[in-house]
């Protein structure tokens, strides 16, 4: 009987913890679609920002070089078949 009853108390508790909200509650305006979309547009704007101050700062590729940093040799066939 008393395993029975400590099982009871250990689901209550268990019960009990796993209900209700736990962290501080979230004001109304930073909820909703039009909080999202406005969060989104600022994070646009800052990663053009950085876009746009990464490539000022990137010096340009030298045109000689066209795809490759280094010439490789043609390629070869390895076995016969």
């Amino acid at each position: 009987m008393s395993s029975a009853r400590s099982i009871v108390v250990g689901v209550m508790i268990g019960m009990l913890a796993a209900c209700g909200a736990v962290g501080s509650p979230i004001p109304p305006e930073s909820v909703g679609v039009n909080s999202t979309i406005e969060r989104q547009k600022e994070l646009e704007s800052i990663e053009e920002k950085r876009r746009g101050a990464a490539e000022s700062a990137e010096p340009q590729p030298d045109p000689m070089l066209q795809g490759q940093d280094v010439n490789l040799p043609p390629l070869q066939p390895v076995g016969i078949r």
